[in-house]
């Protein structure tokens, strides 16, 4: 593995001192990857245009995520910024040296990638939710062709530009992106494939987030009686990141877990609530007008609740406030939001009556 990290490392220097210019541009890719930015943007715009895609997106998202997070552990992945650091590769010869930035001390470990991954996932969702509308329209013809192509070129494009961002950043070496982006297509490719999860009850999706928990709990109690530390990268982040500010609590493998968690929890709790059927899938639902004010009004509350800070000095607190977070800022999203729009419509079609 020293020969591939090596290599990869390569990969690291030559970007950095070629593309340097670029830096502004590498570190909003990386930003706009973050799943952050699918549960509180792209969810709540696919959702209310359609909802299945919206849900897809959800469950893709959170599975990939979670499956991300157990390859992480098994594969033990170094990171470049701290690989280099500490690796006895280079003999007596001077380490290469890597610049690092704001978003390069990720506190997991590093194979796969979570951002190509889960970019990966989610671009591969709205990609082949966009195809059909494109064939159904001029099914065969050369325009449907070109536009076909157009999808599948941003997609990729989109792709090489979070891979090449993480390897800018150092957060990951070259195999670490192929292989999230890799993992993100399989993932989203099964669950088109799985159609139940558009009327999963209640009772599945609490299931599912328990045994999520569960499994992931139980997966990291046992190797640590066994000493093996699944959070040793926490550490090393924390030993080798160059401005201690940098390391951040919300990248750790437990936050994210609950994080994700609590937005499926959210998702369930709300379709399968009454407030939900009145307004989403009564004959409001339809209207156009409808769907754009649920999509501004989710996209701003979203935004608050993404933008108040939890305290992080207590770390079993922070774990469980933000699952609560995640949990209720979907469930205002799918069920408050629409209840109250809806609400608001009928009686100004009463008094225009």
């Amino acid at each position: 593995m020293d020969l591939l990290h090596s290599a990869g490392v390569q990969v690291v220097q030559y970007l950095q001192e070629n593309y340097q210019g670029s830096q502004d541009w590498f570190l909003f890719i990386s930003f706009a990857a973050d799943l952050r930015n699918t549960f509180f943007i792209l969810f709540p715009i696919w959702f209310h245009l359609c909802e299945a895609v919206g849900v897809k997106l959800i469950w893709v998202a959170v599975i990939g995520d979670w499956l991300n997070l157990v390859c992480k552990w098994i594969l033990f992945g170094q990171r470049p910024y701290w690989w280099v650091r500490e690796t006895g590769y280079y003999g007596n010869a001077s380490s290469p040296v890597l610049q690092q930035f704001p978003l390069t001390c990720e506190t997991g470990p590093g194979s796969p990638s979570g951002h190509a991954m889960g970019s990966a996932g989610v671009y591969y969702v709205m990609v082949t939710a966009l195809l059909p509308c494109i064939q159904g329209a001029r099914h065969g013809s050369c325009a449907a062709r070109c536009l076909r192509s157009l999808l599948w070129l941003v997609f990729w494009a989109v792709q090489v530009c979070v891979c090449l961002s993480r390897v800018f950043l150092a957060a990951h070496f070259p195999h670490q992106v192929i292989a999230g982006v890799i993992s993100g297509m399989v993932v989203a490719e099964a669950f088109h494939h799985i159609p139940s999860i558009y009327n999963a009850s209640l009772r599945r999706y609490l299931g599912t987030t328990l045994f999520l928990f569960s499994f992931a709990l139980g997966f990291y109690l046992l190797l640590k009686a066994l000493g093996v530390d699944l959070l040793w990268s926490v550490e090393k982040a924390k030993r080798w990141c160059e401005r201690p500010e940098w390391v951040h609590i919300e990248t750790t493998p437990f936050a994210g877990l609950l994080r994700n968690l609590g937005i499926l929890f959210g998702l369930g709790l709300a379709l399968n609530s009454q407030m939900y059927l009145e307004s989403c899938k009564g004959k409001m639902g339809q209207q156009l007008p409808f769907r754009l004010s649920c999509i501004a009004a989710s996209l701003l509350v979203l935004h608050l609740f993404d933008s108040f800070d939890l305290p992080t000095d207590r770390e079993l607190l922070f774990y469980v406030l933000s699952f609560c977070k995640s949990a209720a800022a979907h469930l205002c999203a799918v069920t408050l939001i629409p209840y109250c729009i809806a609400q608001v419509l009928r009686r100004g079609d009463k008094k225009i009556l």
